[in-house]
């Protein structure tokens, strides 16, 4: 993991080092602030394009609505701000981190105002979760679930709504596995720590609806135009029990950090025959060109940064 060596920080691009804010920081005490992740690849001729970088900047900003804080930059300014942070890195894979905090130096949970301040970084990141990409990850639910819709905003993705992923990752690597999985508050399969779920069964995917309390992520959004547009499957939101998990013949995660990666293990359950399912290798395959910008229709999904 290597980071790019300028941050853009409220307007203008700065050296790494001199990134900093005070540890008396309001969202360094409370978790209020809001966060994006999204990935950047190099195309076929050697310029990097930004996979769906008007979707994720959308988001960024619902997120801070829902949290009635004041995001002070337009969705052209932030995208401007993303392609010149990129630019900068000199990489061509990437990820992509923007984040908006309360940069004030106040204890109490009422601030005096909600205005972010704005900071996005750049680094060179591989599989996030390593070999499992190629061999599949072996998955555990565990005790921490995902909270109610009248606990938090699910569908925001904010720094403090993290907490609960942090504790489930923890316990699943704890416990030898390669990731965790999480249930909902009624006990359906919700998702996993930073990632959304599929199953496929008999030829349809199946896919958590967002009143389990999802992020409804804008990979799996993707995943799931190429599985009916592509690959021709029909894909249901749905409620899964864990018993529809352990009897799926494939399984996958997705996300911009993850990507498209198999789970071949729940619970100590095989899944499948153990091994990385039909579908789930060509939808990789798939989703790998889409983001290259090898498949015509979807161009339109990737900002070129020349």
């Amino acid at each position: 993991m290597r980071w790019g060596e300028k941050i853009w920080f409220d307007g203008e691009l700065i050296p790494f080092s001199e990134a900093k804010v005070h540890v008396m920081m309001h969202t360094l005490h409370y978790g209020v602030g809001v966060f994006e992740g999204m990935r950047a690849y190099r195309l076929d001729d050697g310029t990097p394009g930004i996979f769906r970088l008007e979707e994720h900047l959308k988001r960024f900003a619902f997120s801070a609505r829902a949290y009635k804080l004041e995001l002070p930059y337009t969705l052209e300014e932030l995208k401007k701000a993303v392609i010149e942070t990129v630019r900068a890195s000199g990489f061509g894979d990437c990820y992509i981190r923007p984040i908006a905090f309360i940069n004030l130096t106040q204890i109490g949970l009422y601030p005096s105002e909600r205005r972010l301040s704005v900071a996005i970084g750049v680094l060179e990141w591989g599989k996030y979760l390593g070999k499992a990409y190629e061999r599949g990850a072996r998955v555990a639910t565990v005790r921490w679930r995902r909270p109610p819709p009248d606990v938090l905003p699910a569908n925001a993705k904010a720094i403090g709504n993290y907490l609960n992923s942090y504790l489930a990752t923890l316990e699943a690597r704890e416990r030898g596995f390669d990731e965790a999985l999480m249930l909902d508050h009624r006990g359906f399969v919700s998702e996993g720590p930073g990632e959304n779920v599929f199953l496929v069964k008999n030829g349809r995917a199946l896919t958590p609806p967002v009143h389990a309390s999802i992020l409804p992520g804008i990979t799996r959004g993707t995943v799931m135009v190429l599985l009916r547009e592509k690959l021709g499957l029909s894909v249901e939101e749905r409620d899964i029990t864990l018993g529809m998990l352990y009897d799926a013949d494939e399984l996958f995660f997705v996300g911009t950090a993850v990507e498209v990666t198999p789970i071949v293990e729940v619970d100590g359950i095989t899944i499948g025959n153990g091994q990385p399912g039909s579908i789930t290798r060509r939808l990789q395959k798939l989703y790998e060109d889409a983001v290259r910008g090898r498949v015509e229709e979807y161009r339109g999904w990737i900002t070129r940064v020349e």
